[in-house]
């Protein structure tokens, strides 16, 4: 039986994610499934490290005014410039070095 983290690393090895994408993945449900998820990628993110590989992150995109926020592991409620909470998600992905 795998982990909850080792199933995050296989699916991220094959394609991208959002973090609601992986939670539905996985199976999570409620409110704190987002916020595990993310927690459960800051941790991966330095596992891989060691492994010889990096965690890909597209960054969170503003849909109304096409801000684009800092390459990190977080989703952002609202935009700085146009206060839109139309946001598209983060998406992440496993590459070897």
């Amino acid at each position: 039986m795998m982990t909850r983290r080792q199933r995050i690393i296989k699916l991220l090895e094959e394609r991208d994610y959002s973090p609601s994408e992986l939670a539905l993945a996985l199976e999570l449900r409620g409110w704190g499934a987002k916020k595990t998820v993310l927690e459960d990628l800051k941790a991966i993110q330095k596992t891989l490290k060691r492994e010889g590989k990096v965690l890909l992150i597209k960054p969170a995109e503003c849909r109304k005014c096409g801000f684009v926020f800092r390459q990190e592991i977080n989703v952002p409620s609202r935009c700085p410039r146009c206060r839109s909470e139309w946001i598209e998600e983060p998406r992440f992905k496993i590459e070897a070095r």
